[in-house]
């Protein structure tokens, strides 16, 4: 969501500091324990953000997932935004976005041996899954998108920023583009500056952790996203993929963006081509025969008989399943993955701390566990 100009937000504000008293209370009712904020038997680490719009969400939980997967058992949970179905459910591998949502079916049909639910009600889904036979339960759950779902009390929070839309640079709703005030990062053990730059200098990166003022318990990383081959989204065509330096520099492409902040794929692409032309669409947009149309129509226009339509991974899973989607485009439609990379220097202990929690929090679960069963038995005796 890109930034409003400076007289919209002035008139905005007023209604910004209503939101912020509503957000204020609601979050002082949970502190105060008078709203419940539930527990769980269970590592469970939150990854979340402040804002609305993109912060990298879903590639930074597919970074957890590679670290854990071969060590655990591990779910993630979201509310599986716009999809279809209501209430509990769990991904198969062979699901589409209108079953868990669109991003929830990439990670499922990416890591097809790891839990994927999607609930609106967190509660009431980490209870469901931790009901699983035992070779099923999860060791470590992941929440997406959850800072602002107190009803969970996560054992870790994660707080994404995005590098071009800096919490502390920002107000409250409707004005700007925050979900509350940024004294939530109290509540991050964790904070991510997600998508910089990979030539910031030294003195970028102390400006902005002099800015955000962390406590001392908190830890900073800075991370880059990281750009992988173009795969065909339909490979019995037998198409080769290819990265973005392979592609033939005057070369057209129409690039299919719905994503929250397209801005840095945008650029990303341009860089390596000279003739790409845009088809901006909103975050997790149902794409529905007007839009297929509408870019068929740019298509038509570019006739190059090389031409490549290039989508995000998260748009590819809406656009395989459609039916009226023209047969042509399947010979030159490519999705283009991502993934999360720390700066240089920026994020050597990451990976540590995430697994000291998880070692450390199962232990802390199982000492509590035998006590309350000796505690149980000592009863009984009585």
């Amino acid at each position: 969501m890109g930034r409003k100009n400076a007289f919209v937000c002035l008139l905005l504000m007023p209604f910004a500091l209503i939101y912020r008293m509503v957000t204020d209370v609601r979050n002082m009712l949970f502190d105060l324990n008078i709203l419940p904020s539930e527990k769980f038997p269970v590592p469970v680490i939150c990854i979340g953000n402040i804002s609305v719009g993109g912060t990298g969400k879903t590639p930074f939980t597919e970074y957890l997932i590679c670290l854990l997967k071969e060590q655990y058992r591990v779910a993630t949970l979201s509310r599986g935004y716009k999809r279809k179905t209501k209430g509990f459910v769990l991904a198969e591998e062979q699901c589409t976005a209108d079953d868990v949502g669109d991003e929830s079916c990439q990670i499922k049909r990416k890591f097809p041996g790891i839990i994927v639910a999607a609930d609106a009600n967190r509660c009431r889904a980490i209870r469901r899954l931790l009901a699983l036979p035992e070779e099923k339960r999860p060791d470590v759950i992941l929440l997406d998108d959850a800072m602002q779902h107190r009803y969970v009390q996560p054992s870790l929070t994660i707080m994404l920023t995005d590098y071009n839309s800096l919490y502390y640079d920002d107000c409250l709703l409707p004005a700007g583009n925050l979900r509350e005030s940024a004294y939530a990062t109290s509540r991050a053990d964790i904070v991510v500056v997600t998508k910089c730059r990979k030539d910031l200098k030294p003195i970028d990166l102390r400006l902005m952790e002099k800015n955000m003022s962390l406590m001392a318990n908190q830890h900073l990383y800075f991370s880059t996203i990281s750009y992988h081959k173009m795969e065909p989204l339909f490979p019995s065509k037998k198409l080769k993929s290819y990265s973005l330096p392979e592609i033939n520099k005057n070369e057209d492409i129409i690039l299919i963006t719905g994503v929250a902040n397209p801005q840095p794929l945008i650029e990303t692409v341009k860089s390596h081509c000279n003739n790409v032309h845009v088809c901006k669409f909103p975050d997790h947009h149902a794409f529905e025969q007007s839009d297929i149309q509408y870019i068929d129509d740019e298509f038509r226009k570019v006739a190059s008989p090389s031409c490549k339509i290039i989508c995000t991974e998260k748009d590819a899973m809406r656009l395989k399943h459609l039916t009226f989607l023209p047969e042509k485009w399947k010979s030159c439609l490519y999705y283009l993955p991502i993934s999360v990379k720390f700066l240089p220097g920026r994020g050597d202990d990451f990976d540590a701390i995430i697994l000291k929690h998880i070692i450390s929090t199962v232990s802390i679960l199982q000492k509590k566990e035998c006590q309350e069963q000796k505690s149980q038995h000592s009863e009984n005796l009585d």
